[in-house]
């Protein structure tokens, strides 16, 4: 099977940079990332790459380098379908919030929506990746709707998961641990290894059956966010021990059976995909009755849900036990550094935490919008838009954030607030002025020596 085009539906976070480099990587494959959101695909198209719909690092000069030689970006959705040879299918599955399985499930609308279109333009044979995190057994359900079309296409089904971790998105794909694939077809299997052997060695191409892959993805991430709620569990005990969880974390981290990765004790994980992940493995373990899985792996996400109230409570504790008209700064909103995706940022649960109490928020962050903050915190509907407004500023200076303020909260680890002159930020606050560290990146005995009050998670 000779591949020479290939088509992508969904131009986000998976979908833009993966294909991006896939075309980098193979200036013979036309690569066209479609997406019906038209305000997606002008800024994908855009003249300005600053201002492209993702901020990765990076990205903007593959980019640069494919689009308009064998990178194209459009909203026609059935033309790219109807000419390409693999179809990539790279849509959003969010954790359903109705219905059966609310609350856990993966909702499986947008994929089913992709396998309907693909079947009604579809007139040659294809080859359909799943490129999405998607439940176990998902390929037996677009198998069913491709299969039964009655126009005599032939489809050929493979589960591709990606691996990347935003902000190092573009390095994780240009220099993979791996990269996986399943299926059942031989000849389908290896068009989709020959088009990632352009640039990775054939040993970190692995193949699996269907299932294999597409639990795989869900394991994967389970067991990263596995060793963040372990870690933050022991930084409760060092605090109250007189541990430091660093040191801990350092010491554990040593053991080459351990390993040192993922041992960062913080206000907790956030993303798009590690509670998503972990939920659906939690439901797919209870639709089996596995109810002792089910449970083993939601004590994953509860831990991670009580290092975020536990951090809010911190706050609240400190201040004189009450939040109520005070300003409370938050330094980053993005769930983690070089990327402006918040989706599952702590950031959001914690400032709701401290919402609830009538605190008054100013966040700044460097690479989220105003918009953003708003829209995340109004999809919690916990309160109406206008007291969002009311309660919480959005500004684009650190300095200005941090004037007149009773305590600032780091909850993303930006590079950049290492680097600020804490001198001048301690002037401009009200006494005394407190700093609550929940990426334990900022420096105690400095700190501590221009008179503030440092909290971080651990210590």
């Amino acid at each position: 099977m000779i591949i020479s085009k290939i088509t992508c539906i969904g131009a986000g976070y998976v979908g833009g940079p993966t294909m991006s480099v896939v075309a980098q990587q193979n200036p013979d494959i036309q690569i066209t990332i479609v997406d019906v959101n038209a305000a997606r695909i002008a800024a994908w198209n855009g003249e300005d790459l600053d201002q492209l719909p993702i901020y990765e690092p990076g990205l903007k000069e593959v980019v640069a380098e494919a689009r308009g030689r064998n990178l194209f970006f459009s909203t026609d959705v059935d033309k790219a379908i109807d000419e390409a040879d693999m179809i990539f299918i790279s849509v959003n599955t969010p954790t359903k919030t109705y219905g059966k399985g609310k609350g856990q499930a993966a909702d499986l609308k947008f994929i089913e929506l992709c396998a309907r279109q693909i079947a009604s333009v579809a007139k040659t044979d294809k080859i359909v990746v799943e490129k999405s995190t998607l439940p176990v057994r998902t390929a037996e359900a677009l198998k069913s709707i491709l299969d039964n079309t009655g126009n005599g296409v032939n489809f050929h089904i493979l589960s591709n998961p990606e691996f990347l971790a935003e902000g190092t998105a573009i390095q994780d794909l240009q220099n993979p641990d791996r990269v996986l694939i399943g299926g059942e077809n031989p000849e389908a299997i290896e068009a989709l290894v020959k088009v990632y052997e352009a640039w990775i060695p054939r040993e970190r191409i692995i193949t699996t059956n269907l299932w294999s892959s597409e639990l795989s993805k869900l394991v994967a991430n389970a067991f990263l966010a596995q060793r963040v709620s372990s870690i933050n569990s022991i930084s409760e005990l060092c605090e109250v021990t007189g541990a430091d969880v660093n040191e801990v974390a350092h010491a554990i981290g040593m053991d080459s059976r351990i390993g040192s990765k993922f041992l960062k004790a913080s206000v907790g994980f956030g993303g798009s995909c590690f509670q998503k992940d972990i939920l659906n493995l939690v439901y797919i373990a209870r639709s089996y009755n596995l109810h002792a899985v089910a449970d083993y792996w939601e004590q994953v996400i509860l831990m991670n849900d009580h290092q975020k109230q536990r951090f809010a409570e911190k706050i609240i504790q400190t201040l004189y036990n009450t939040v109520n008209g005070k300003q409370i700064t938050f330094l980053g909103w993005a769930f983690k550094k070089d990327t402006n995706d918040t989706r599952e940022s702590a950031a959001i649960y914690v400032a709701d935490y401290l919402l609830n109490e009538e605190a008054s928020i100013v966040v700044y962050d460097p690479k989220v919008s105003a918009e953003q903050v708003y829209k995340d915190l109004d999809s919690l509907g916990t309160r109406s838009p206008e007291d969002n407004r009311r309660l919480v500023t959005v500004v684009n200076n650190p300095y200005a954030a941090c004037r007149e303020t009773h305590a600032i909260a780091v909850l993303t680890e930006w590079d950049e607030f290492k680097g600020y002159d804490w001198q001048k930020i301690k002037e401009d606050m009200k006494r005394p002025s407190f700093v609550f560290d929940g990426r334990k990146i900022l420096d105690r005995q400095s700190l501590e020596a221009l008179g503030f009050k440092y909290y971080a998670i651990g210590e």
